[in-house]
Formats: C-alpha cells, sequence, structure tokens
C-alpha cells in the first residue's frame, strides 16, 4: 500500500464508502438464545481441535461461511472470541478419510479482530463432508486460556445451506447451561440481525388470538418441488432492553403440511416444527426437508405460545416474513396467505407475511446476506489501514508544506537579499566601468593626443624635408588607428583580449612614440606569468606604463628613463625611473591622481619617489593570483 499514489489510495477510499453503502449492516442480536460450539480449554494456543460436518450424500457446494461466536468486551465492544488464529478446511468423499484440503489461513492472513463472518470462496468443490482443523487456537476473553468457539457453519450450494441440521462431529466438546453444543454449528441461527442496507421495512404479522389450529394457508400459483421454510420471526422490539423474550409468538409446535389441492384432502406433513427450549429459536428459523411437490402450504399452530405479561395468558402467533424454497427461489414472494380465521389485531396484516422484508429492509438470501457482512469487515479494514496511511502522508505532506513555507520565506528573503546584492555589485560595476572609462579617456585618449600634438609639431618643422615629414605623417596615421582602437575596446571592453597580447612589444612602441628623443630601456622578466594575467590586467598595466611616460615627457624634462618589470607567481612589480627634476616627497601621497585612479583598477600599491639620478622613480606592485581567481570566477 506505501507503494500506491496517495490519488489512488483516495479513488479507493471513494469506491469502498461507495460499496459500503450498498452492504448489509451488521447489527447484533439480543436475548436469550443459543451461543454455538467450544472446545474444551487449553493453556496453550499450540493445540489441535477439530469439527467435521457429515453432509450424508456427495454434494457440490462452492461457499462455505464460518460465523464466530460473540463476546461482548467491556472496553472494545463487540468481538470475536476463540476463533481459530490459524486453521485449515477439508473436504472429501464417503470413504475417504483424509480427504483434499480446500483452504488454508495462518495468522499473518490477520483474522482477528473480526465479529462479521468468514467466507471462504470454493467453486465446484464436490464431498460428503467437510472438516475444519484449528492448529493455533486464540484465546477466550474472560480467563485468557485457549479454545476453539464457532456459532455456526454453513456450507452452500448456490443458495442452499446444504450443512444445516446435518450431523455434526468434534474432537472435544465443553457443553454449558444448554447454549453450547455440536449441535448448534448447523441449527441455521448465527448472532446476528438481518439489517439489509436498502429496502422499505415492514411490520410483521402477529394474531393475537392464535388458538390451538390456527392456520394459515398459501396458494403458490402451481404445484413446485419446496424443500425448505424460513420462518422469520417477529421483531422483538427496538428498545433497550426489549419488551419480549427471544420466542415470542413462535408455536411451541407448528405442523407444516403441502397439498396440491386447495381443500388439502391430499395434504402431506412437510415437517413437524418444536421448541424444546429457548435455544431452540432464533432471528430465523430455517426448518429442512425432503423435497415434495405441492401447490398449497399450511403452517398450522398445534401447541401456541403463550404470552403470560398480561392478567391473562394469551396464545399469539406471528412472523416477519416466511419464505417457502423451491430450487433455492422464493416461490412465496408476493403471494398472499390467508388465515382461517382473523386476528383481533387488523393493523398487523397477512401480506407481511410475502412481502419481502422486515423491520429494517429487504428480506436477502442467507448466502447474500453472509457474504455481503463478511465484505464489509473486508473493506471496512482495507478502509482502516487506507485511512491510516493517507492520514500519515496527510501529516507529512502538512509538515512538508509548513516547511515548505519557512522554505519560501527564507528563500523570498534569500531573493530580496540577493536582489540587493546584485544591485549593489551592478552599482558598483557600473562605477568602476565608468572610472575605467574615464581613466582610459585620460590615459590612453589622453596619452595618444599628447603623441599627435609632438608629431604636429614634427611635421611642421619639417615642411622642408619630405622624408621626415612623411615619418611624422605615418606615425600620427598609426597612433589615430590606435586610438580608434581603443575607442573600440573601451566601447565594448570584451576586446581587451585582442589588445596587449605582447606586452613587451607594446611597452617599446609607445616609448618609441612617446618619448622618441629620450633615451630609455625597457627589462622586462616573466613573461609567462604576464600572458596569463587577465586580458584587463594587461591593459591597466600597459595604460598605467603609458601615463609614466606621458607625464615624464609634460612635466620632468628627462633625458633618460629606465623601466623595469619582473612577474612571479607572488607579484608583478613595474619600476619607472628618469632623470628629471623629481619630486618634492615621497610616497603614496606623491603619485599624481591619473597612476593612482589605474593603480586602484588593478587593486595594486602604487609609490613615487626620487631616484639616484635626482628624478621621480615610480614603483607599482600586485598580486597576480588575486586577478587570475576573480578572472576565472566571472568567466
Amino acid at each position: 500500500m506505501e507503494t500506491v499514489s496517495t490519488a489512488a489510495l483516495e479513488r479507493r477510499l471513494a469506491e469502498i464508502d461507495l460499496e459500503l453503502g450498498s452492504l448489509a449492516r451488521l447489527s447484533m442480536r439480543s436475548g436469550v438464545g443459543a451461543i454455538g460450539f467450544r472446545s474444551k480449554v487449553h493453556q496453550n494456543s499450540e493445540n489441535t481441535e477439530w469439527i467435521m460436518i457429515s453432509l450424508e450424500e456427495e454434494s457440490v457446494f462452492d461457499r462455505i461461511v464460518i460465523v464466530p461466536t460473540i463476546w461482548r468486551d467491556a472496553n472494545t465492544g463487540f468481538r470475536a472470541d476463540g476463533f481459530p488464529e490459524e486453521f485449515r478446511v477439508f473436504a472429501g468423499g464417503k470413504d475417504d478419510r483424509a480427504g483434499f484440503q480446500v483452504a488454508s489461513f495462518k495468522a499473518s492472513d490477520r483474522l482477528l479482530p473480526r465479529v462479521a463472518p468468514l467466507a471462504i470462496s470454493c467453486p465446484n468443490t464436490k464431498a460428503s463432508w467437510i472438516r475444519l482443523e484449528a492448529t493455533k487456537l486464540s484465546s477466550r476473553a474472560w480467563d485468557g486460556n485457549y479454545e476453539l468457539q464457532l456459532s455456526e457453519i454453513l456450507v452452500f450450494n448456490k443458495n442452499e445451506n446444504i450443512a444445516l441440521q446435518r450431523p455434526v462431529l468434534t474432537s472435544s466438546n465443553q457443553q454449558e447451561y444448554g447454549a453450547r453444543g455440536p449441535r448448534f454449528l448447523v441449527d441455521g441461527h448465527t448472532p446476528y440481525l438481518m439489517d439489509a442496507s436498502g429496502g422499505d421495512h415492514s411490520i410483521a404479522f402477529l394474531h393475537t388470538d392464535a388458538k390451538r389450529g390456527t392456520a394459515i394457508t398459501v396458494d403458490l400459483g402451481e404445484a413446485k418441488p419446496v424443500n425448505r421454510i424460513h420462518f422469520h420471526t417477529l421483531d422483538l422490539s427496538d428498545t433497550v432492553p426489549q419488551a419480549n423474550e427471544q420466542n415470542f409468538g413462535i408455536p411451541r409446535k407448528m405442523m407444516i403440511e403441502g397439498a396440491e389441492r386447495a381443500d388439502f384432502s391430499d395434504a402431506e406433513t412437510l415437517a413437524v416444527y418444536s421448541s424444546e427450549t429457548i435455544y431452540d429459536t432464533g432471528p430465523i428459523i430455517m426448518i429442512p426437508f425432503p423435497e415434495t411437490v405441492c401447490r398449497h402450504v399450511r403452517l398450522t399452530v398445534v401447541e401456541p405460545y403463550l404470552d403470560l405479561t398480561g392478567a391473562v395468558p394469551t396464545p399469539q402467533f406471528g412472523a416477519a416474513e416466511i419464505e417457502i424454497f423451491s430450487k433455492g427461489e422464493n416461490v412465496a414472494l408476493g403471494r398472499e396467505f390467508t388465515a382461517n380465521h382473523a386476528s383481533p389485531q387488523a393493523s398487523r396484516k397477512l401480506s407481511a407475511l410475502t412481502d419481502g422484508a422486515n423491520m429494517y429492509g429487504a428480506v436477502l438470501t442467507i448466502r447474500d446476506w453472509l457474504v455481503q457482512l463478511a465484505s464489509r469487515h473486508d473493506l471496512e479494514a482495507e478502509r482502516l489501514m487506507i485511512a491510516k496511511t493517507l492520514a500519515r502522508r496527510y501529516l507529512s505532506q502538512k509538515e512538508k508544506l509548513k516547511l515548505l513555507g519557512w522554505l519560501s520565506a527564507i528563500l523570498a528573503a534569500g531573493i530580496g537579499f540577493t536582489i540587493l546584492i546584485s544591485r549593489r555589485m551592478q552599482i558598483r560595476k557600473i562605477s568602476q566601468l565608468s572610472e575605467r572609462f574615464a581613466a582610459d579617456l585620460h590615459d590612453e585618449i589622453g596619452a595618444n593626443l599628447h603623441t599627435l600634438r609632438l608629431l604636429g609639431e614634427v611635421a611642421h618643422g619639417a615642411r622642408d624635408s619630405p622624408e621626415r615629414l612623411d615619418i611624422a605623417l605615418n606615425r600620427s596615421r598609426e597612433i589615430i588607428e590606435r586610438t580608434s582602437a581603443a575607442v573600440r575596446s573601451m566601447i565594448n571592453l570584451h576586446q581587451d583580449g585582442e589588445l596587449h597580447e605582447n606586452l613587451a612589444e607594446d611597452m617599446h612602441r609607445a616609448a618609441d612614440r612617446i618619448l622618441a628623443s629620450v633615451e630609455h630601456s625597457i627589462d622586462i622578466e616573466g613573461w609567462r606569468i604576464l600572458q596569463r594575467l587577465p586580458p584587463g590586467a594587461r591593459a591597466d598595466l600597459f595604460l598605467f606604463f603609458k601615463e609614466c611616460l606621458v607625464n615624464i615627457s609634460r612635466h620632468s624634462g628627462a633625458t633618460r628613463f629606465h623601466t623595469r618589470l619582473t612577474a612571479d607567481k607572488r607579484e608583478v612589480r613595474l619600476v619607472i625611473g628618469d632623470n628629471g627634476r623629481g619630486v618634492g616627497e615621497s610616497g603614496e601621497d606623491a603619485v599624481p591622481p591619473s597612476l593612482k585612479r589605474r593603480a586602484h583598477l588593478l587593486g595594486a600599491q602604487v609609490t613615487a619617489g626620487n631616484s639616484a639620478d635626482g628624478g621621480v622613480i615610480i614603483t607599482l606592485s600586485f598580486k597576480p593570483k588575486k586577478l587570475m581567481k576573480t578572472h576565472n570566477r566571472h568567466e
């Protein structure tokens, strides 16, 4: 069941509820009556007890119904008492003492707890006896000892109970107070009232002056072979306690006759019902007899029931329904009984005897009724399991939903926090881009414009020297092209990877353009590390160098400068020194703002001071690993 989806379980639950609404209800009888069979008592469950019913002749059957003995438990209500936990059912022929197994039940089948009958399907089985063999007993309620107890065993061939009033043998017997004994296993009396799910209720017939000789007669319409009468007794009352005793209105002795003629001149005695004790009656009195062909059936009071509740004993005779069976069919249904003299109580009509209803609703066949009760038990047990499974799942879903609520709240807070952080990062990125854009404009474009100004002065002074003028113009065109490329790079920063792939060559070229008349030298070590720097870092490093050249050109008055760029895994260091005018103070405060801005973009440290030649020395240093990690995260 754990593997079945919740939707499928919910559908099954709805199907069970619908089916339960169409099944007979489990209503317990009350009053005094036969209880059933009880074996001898054992101290433990591992004992074998058996019950054998002789069908007297080989018969075909297809269903066995086992009815438990019912105990009224003060804590849990009604429950089966002494119903076996493990047992087998055998059947066999007259000369076959071992027989064959019809059914087997183990404790793992969970037959208990129950109060309903157990219906065993055994299609097309043929035998002259059946035997129930209990191999594991259950404890009885009142003292905890172990025994086998059953109320009734019915064996059906279609609608015919072929075990009714058949001989019974048992492995042991503990008869008490006349209410228990093997014969009560096949007397047709069960601990239930027939309470169908549908049909209109009917008020039972009652003759309140039924002296000896009072008779009721029914015409079946044509001659039919009949073999059984079911006498549904009066509804004792629906009050607690009941107003009447169990055998109320049932003659102590009654003759049942059949005839083909209406005057009963050819009458045959079908059966004589005699109630010796109060244990011989029950809600449904089943009277079998040899099959006899007849059209008319008559029930005659031989010894009446006397109602002793009044001042004068009153003979009474009544029934809720009388069924007469031919080939398993109630042929009296809808036919009307007549009485040899009228009852003083006109409201209790004879038509109630054949209207197919009792106080609770429709009258069912005994087989259908008991099978419905068994089905109700199975469905209610399944329903309980499904309901428990669904309850666990609903609880789990509730807990998950609660957790999901908390997670949703946390997620919402996380999303809000992420949006806030993302917004701050975007603002920071925009600020960085603005800073970079301003630095690029100042360093790259400014340096190029300065170079163009110098080349313009060279070109102006070389008007009389075509060769020098041509060189100046070519260099001017080259500077203009690189300025255009730099502008494109600033517009699309992803193109940085296309610039300064050969940093040493670019630095030499920049020095030649910007400080062509100044003696200079450039030393570079660790070019493999420099090549692994992110494109943006290489661009920032180059533009820092370029801005230093512009500053030397504009402000220092130097005649020579030296550049040293070293790189290893721990540090990239750029040192630029000249022999110009120098600075008044040393340290980070002496660094021009344009160089500070570029160093900030690199996350580098920069200082300025006086060199040994009296000029300025600029030192830039940063850790390459930090830039490489940041670049890899962005990728």
